[in-house]
This record gives C-alpha cells, structure tokens and sequence, in this order.
C-alpha cells in the first residue's frame, strides 16, 4: 500500500556526509578569519546574523523574490486539492500553496520545515499539465519538504555567503579603513581573500553535488508515492521542452534561483557545465524514472523502452 515518503537512507547518508564536509570547511574558516582579522566577535556576529536570516526568511524571501503569492483555495480549487490529497497520502501537515504570474513552466517549495513550508507553481506550469503530470510535480516538491531539503541546503550554503561577506568587509575595511592602514595591510588582505574564495570554490562544488542527487530522490520518492512514474516524466519532458523555447532574455532573472526549481531554466548542459550543475540531466531523471516504472510494472515513460 502506498503512503508517505519512504526513507531514503542515500540521500541521508549524502547529507550527513556534506554537512560534515562544510562543517569541517566552516571551522577552518572562522578559524583563519579570527587570525587574520583579529575578531573572533565580528566573525561570530556576521555568521550568525547571515544564518538566521536565510533558516528562519527563506520562504519570503524566495516567494518574494519569484513573486510568488500564497493564494486561496477559493481562487485555485483543482490546485489546492492536489495538495491536500497528497500530503495526507505523505503523512504531512498541508503546507501554503502559492502561485507566481510567469509563463515559465515550473515550481519550487521552500521554508525550514513542513510546518512552515510553502509549494508555489506557476501559472505557465498550470496551463501546461495533465492533472496526473500536475500530481507527480508536487509530489516531487512536498518530497523536498518531507526530508527537509531546503533547511539544508539553506544551513549548507550559508558558508559559501558568509565567504563573500568577508570578502567584501575585508575589501572595504581596508580601502577606507585610514589610520588602520599599515605595511601588514595587504598580507592580510590576501590572506582573507584567498581563504574565502577557496571557501567559496569548495562549498559551492559539495552543495552542487548534494542538490543534483536530492533531484534525483525526490523524483524516486514522488514516483513511489504517486505510483505513476510516467506522469512525472511526461512533465519533465514537457517542461524541459517547453523552457527550452523561452527566450534567454526572459530566463535571465529565472535562472538566479534554478537551485529552487522543479527542473532548471535553461537547456541541455555539455560537458564540464554538468558539474556546476544544481539538477541532473533531462536523460539521467527519465532514466531513473524508467527502472521505477519497471520495477512497479507500469508502462514505460515516454520516450523510454
């Protein structure tokens, strides 16, 4: 019988193994910061200032920023039920469901946990999809909820935006910092922009590599809740084809936030570009998709044999 999301015990291991990694990289860090600035306070105030806002904002901060709007049930009946229907299948509370005014096929969830989480979609996702197709996108979002992926990478990114911080506040300590100025002043202003961009460089790789495989799980996992892996490819293969005829110009402003979407706004990726990369490719999730289907003994996605 299906219900709820069944642990997934590689993406935890994945996690846990990340977050060690940019724990380890994070004491380092406030390590070298503290010696070369000579202020373990500033460091501690800047870090815990820039962590708190993005745990505890993220959900309006990420709506606002794609204009999202939390809309009721009133306006958006079909939408509303699909949730709700969904996330008593899953065993969570009903999350606020907002949608944002674009023809860009996509949809996102965020907030630091399933009480405080919001799914958006928009209103070029609405007009494209089977209700099926519609089921098996939000499923693959509450699936992000359900294991906690955005407080995550939230908590995992933070290392990589405080390292820019410094940057900056080193940058402008030292250029208008007068008296302060002495011959030590651009040894140490290497040092912190050296230590910060490799903070940077390395955090940035590690959250890459841990958001393409929590794609992947949260397709597996909405495929196994849904039952229907076929529904979910269908919408991949459309929503992909379909943001792939969307003007660049009008992706621009998308593709700041590609780690938040259902599939990133923008086309095929070659080469290296993979690794840079916060979702796997178009062919790995139909891949994927294809053994659950035949593994639950259904026909097989589209475009798939």
């Amino acid at each position: 019988m299906r219900g709820r999301f069944e642990t997934d015990r590689r993406l935890t291991v994945r996690m846990a193994v990340t977050l060690f990694l940019l724990g380890l990289l994070d004491v380092a860090f406030v390590a070298a910061l503290i010696a070369l600035l000579k202020s373990w306070v500033l460091v501690v105030v800047i870090a815990a200032a820039a962590l708190g806002a993005q745990y505890w904002f993220s959900d309006r901060i990420a709506l606002y920023a794609m204009r999202g709007r939390v809309v009721e049930r009133s306006e958006y009946p079909v939408l509303h039920g699909v949730v709700d229907r969904l996330s008593a299948l899953a065993g969570l509370p009903e999350p606020a469901v907002a949608v944002a005014d674009t023809d860009l096929p996509n949809a996102f969830a965020t907030g630091r946990s399933a009480d405080h989480a919001v799914v958006c979609v928009t209103t070029g996702l609405l007009r494209r999809l089977e209700p099926d197709e519609l089921e098996g996108v939000l499923a693959h979002e509450l699936s992000h909820v359900a294991h906690k992926d955005v407080a995550v990478i939230t908590v995992a990114s933070f290392l990589g935006v405080i390292a820019g911080l410094i940057v900056r506040f080193a940058f402008y300590s030292q250029v208008f910092g007068g008296a302060r100025r002495d011959q030590n002043t651009a040894a140490v202003f290497a040092g912190v922009m050296g230590v910060s961009a490799a903070v940077y460089a390395l955090s940035f790789l590690l959250i890459r590599a841990l958001s393409r495989y929590r794609e992947l799980a949260a397709d597996r996992a909405a495929a196994l809740l849904t039952g229907r892996p076929s529904a979910l490819a269908a919408a991949l293969t459309k929503v992909s084809g379909d943001i792939a005829r969307i003007p660049t110009r009008d992706l621009r402003t998308a593709q700041a936030f590609n780690a938040f979407y259902f599939t990133p706004a923008f086309g095929a990726e070659p080469g290296i570009a993979r690794v840079f990369s916060t979702h796997p490719s178009l062919e790995q999730r139909l891949d994927q998709l294809a053994r659950i289907s035949a593994r639950l003994g259904e026909a097989a996605p589209p475009g798939r044999s």
